[in-house]
């Protein structure tokens, strides 16, 4: 029969655990978890729509470069592309495309 050395560990005391050094954390993670993102026209909440379209364009030519410009609109105008719903500026951009296409 064996017998354990005095240096084995089951013959030593557990020591209790060390306590944590971090501070604890003042966020309240419920309420966090709870709450759901603000979305906006401009910004609207990434759906499966959103998602498959840069999916399916994995593969396809890459789109062309936009450029970032002020444009001036008459505000019914605005507010009527507005009222579509989300993607007016693209919607915008859209007939603005179509004209050229229908103009060349």
């Amino acid at each position: 029969m064996k017998v354990k050395s005095a240096s084995s560990r089951s013959d030593k005391p557990q020591s209790a655990k060390r306590k944590s050094t971090s501070v604890k954390s003042k966020t309240d993670w419920e309420r966090l978890k709870a709450t759901k993102p603000a979305a906006s026209p401009e910004h609207p909440e990434a759906d499966v729509k959103h998602i498959v379209r840069g999916v399916v364009r994995r593969g396809l030519q890459p789109l062309p470069s936009k450029a970032s410009i002020s444009l001036r609109v008459d505000q019914d105008v605005l507010e009527w592309f507005k009222a579509q719903g989300p993607g007016y500026q693209t919607r915008i951009n859209s007939v603005l495309r179509a004209f050229r296409d229908a103009s060349v």
